[in-house]
């Protein structure tokens, strides 16, 4: 494994919690559709700058793609909302580890069924263990947070 990819990867999930502290307040000033429009509309004005003045790469057509790759367009605002909703009840931590065990334990069996596309890994030992730490995680984190 590259070392490259699993601190961008990281680096990219600390900015998750940066972004569910900024969001539960936005939404809490704005309403929490608003927040989600807002974040959604700035990502896509800079992804779009990023594409104006990058090389051009592969384009498809958009009637080329399978309908089903686009469900990630439905799933993004989704997240983002459930971020915007729960973080002022729950918590920075307290929503980032809630995230953590749902796209670890999601991420397990699409490795293990080959879903998308990707290829078959078997649930080893260890990584159920290390899904039972993460389970372990929330539990310490929610009952640190009533006392």
């Amino acid at each position: 494994m590259n070392i490259l990819y699993i601190v961008l990867v990281v680096v990219a999930g600390m900015g998750l919690s940066f972004e569910a502290g900024l969001l539960g307040p936005l939404g809490e000033q704005v309403g929490h559709l608003w927040a989600t429009l807002s974040i959604f509309g700035v990502g896509s004005a800079l992804l779009w700058m990023i594409r104006l003045f990058t090389p051009q790469g592969k384009f498809m057509e958009w009637n080329t793609v399978p309908r089903w790759q686009l469900i990630g367009g439905l799933l993004g605002p989704i997240y983002v909302v459930a971020l915007t909703l729960s973080t002022p009840v729950l918590g920075v931590a307290m929503t980032m580890i809630c995230v953590l065990l749902g796209q670890v334990t999601k991420s397990f069996a699409i490795d293990y069924f080959g879903w998308f596309g990707m290829p078959k890994q078997a649930t080893k030992p260890l990584r159920v263990l290390g899904l039972v730490f993460i389970f372990l995680a929330l539990c310490f984190v929610f009952i640190g947070a009533q006392s």
